[in-house]
């Protein structure tokens, strides 16, 4: 199994997710965060003040899946998550060694 994460502009959350779930994901997790890469941020004002913004809204999406279906998850995320702009995000992929569903005791891609 493949974990999959990707930090995306938060308006391409719902494209991801179509996406995502029309190539087989059964499941993902979102998580609102903020960060800054090569972006650096911007300034703005506010109230007549000058102030930088250094941490960006971004979000945050994870999906457990079987290591058979990550490439096609991943270029179906990256497909939708592009804008060809500065700030598009990034992807990471590790390997999960394995997952237990609480309810039931399922192991493995069971448990996903």
């Amino acid at each position: 199994m493949k974990k999959i994460e990707a930090i995306i502009k938060p308006f391409k959350l719902d494209d991801v997710k179509r996406g995502l779930i029309e190539c087989g994901v059964v499941g993902v997790t979102v998580s609102e965060v903020r960060g800054f890469g090569r972006q650096k941020g911007h300034t703005e004002i506010y109230r007549g003040s000058e102030y930088e913004v250094d941490f960006l809204p971004k979000v945050k999406v994870e999906a457990i899946v079987p290591s058979e279906l990550a490439q096609q998850a991943l270029e179906v995320l990256e497909g939708a998550a592009r804008t060809g702009r500065i700030g598009d995000g990034k992807m990471f992929v590790s390997g999960v060694d394995g997952a237990v569903r609480i309810r039931t005791g399922e192991t493995g891609v069971d448990a996903v």
